[in-house]
């Protein structure tokens, strides 16, 4: 996915400035697709120069006027066209893999400490997505018309997120108890 969809994402629900775009992010996808205020910032640039978004400045009195942003018919055609798409696999790369697969030389326990720290991370992402959950899924399915599309979309996202990160969890926690059980590296 490009950060330019997620724009116009964005922008086709309503018109917007780059901060407002910002405080999107961060408290809708940006805990699977998180953007820094310049990247948002060169990517709103460059989608008015191609004509898939309009700018124009609000005078704020007392305060630094803004640049709102209008998503085109051209940027919801590009938005619908993208949407219709199929997606290749994603990119997966995860430090920690890197480590372990050179990770040999280390002893046990520094190995352990590397796979303790990871699991105490992931923890933290897990609580927080938990308080980001507005309906459990569970409670969700079979509600036909009690939620809107939009709710139980969000929701099956927020499920996926969940469960990615208590599969990250489990393996941690297998892979700890393997180290725990492997002989300790040869010294040189």
């Amino acid at each position: 996915m490009s950060l330019a969809h997620a724009i116009l994402g964005w922008l086709h629900k309503e018109p917007m400035s780059d901060y407002n775009l910002k405080k999107q992010f961060d408290q809708g996808i940006g805990y699977f697709w998180p953007a820094d205020q310049m990247q948002i910032y060169r990517t709103l640039e460059r989608l008015v120069e191609q004509g898939n978004v309009l700018v124009h400045e609000e005078i704020q009195h007392e305060r630094p006027n803004r640049k709102i942003y209008t998503v085109t018919d051209a940027g919801r055609e590009e938005l619908r066209h993208w949407l219709t798409s199929p997606q290749s696999l994603p990119i997966f790369r995860d430090p920690l893999l890197i480590q372990l697969f050179f990770a040999a030389p280390l002893s046990n326990a520094e190995i352990i400490y590397l796979l303790e720290q990871q699991h105490a991370a992931h923890s933290e992402r897990l609580a927080s997505y938990q308080q980001v959950v507005q309906f459990p899924l569970d409670a969700l399915v079979g509600t036909r018309g009690a939620v809107s599309r939009r709710q139980m979309l969000r929701c099956l996202i927020q499920e996926y997120g969940l469960l990615r990160e208590q599969t990250y969890l489990d393996w941690l926690e297998q892979t700890i108890e393997a180290v725990h059980h492997l002989p300790e590296p040869e010294l040189p």
